[in-house]
């Protein structure tokens, strides 16, 4: 496997929670999305949309994989969205194996990339220190996936005293989160977050690797 494969790498073991639907089609080939659920150790789950393509499974129009188990690996990927409220980053999985699982829930990623946006640290209402950062993973054809991440306690500390710029490498799981977004006009409106929560990072010394431009 190439760089730009080996510095973003998903592993996600769970259950379908809706049919497949056509999404779109690139290149002639058409490609499916999905919601996988993945329990954590709390028991509290997490819904990840998954796109995934013909070549790796055929998907007859009438096709329901509901509540089947699946392993998906693959690459955590972002795209921008445009319209009337703005600017909207939208992330998903973009599986490139997939096969029947037997074995327990599992969510894992490794990221290698640069942090993009200055990270900001806060607390929690219950005193938890925790810091938000973007980082830019590079993929094939110039092009880059920005990936909203979160670090906890003494990691949060450390991190938002970084620069833009500085290399990360990243190991966690890809969490979602339900949040109620006020439009201009009042409507409040129910919005799902996906980001990564970092378990363990190390800071890559400047020199060995190639900044990436934000």
């Amino acid at each position: 496997m190439n760089r730009e494969i080996e510095n973003n790498k998903v592993r996600i073991t769970g259950t379908i929670q809706t049919p497949f639907e056509y999404s779109h089609k690139a290149h002639e080939e058409s490609f499916y999305s999905f919601i996988l659920a993945t329990r954590r150790n709390s028991g509290v789950y997490d819904y990840i949309p998954v796109t995934i393509s013909e070549r790796l499974i055929k998907v007859p129009k009438d096709m329901d994989m509901t509540w089947k188990r699946v392993t998906v690996e693959g690459q955590f990927r972002s795209y921008n969205v445009h319209n009337e409220t703005g600017n909207h980053l939208k992330l998903y999985v973009f599986a490139q194996e997939f096969s029947n699982a037997e074995n327990e829930d599992e969510n894992y990623i490794f990221l290698d990339g640069y942090i993009c946006k200055k990270p900001k640290y806060r607390k929690t209402p219950l005193g938890r220190e925790i810091a938000d950062v973007l980082l830019a993973i590079n993929r094939p054809y110039e092009k880059s996936d920005y990936i909203p991440c979160i670090c906890w306690g003494r990691d949060a500390r450390f991190i938002s005293e970084s620069e833009v710029g500085t290399h990360i490498q990243a190991q966690g799981r890809i969490q979602s989160r339900e949040y109620v977004k006020t439009l201009d006009d009042g409507t409040q409106v129910r919005r799902t977050a996906y980001e990564v929560s970092i378990g363990t990072m190390e800071v890559i010394p400047e020199g060995e690797g190639k900044t990436d431009e934000c």
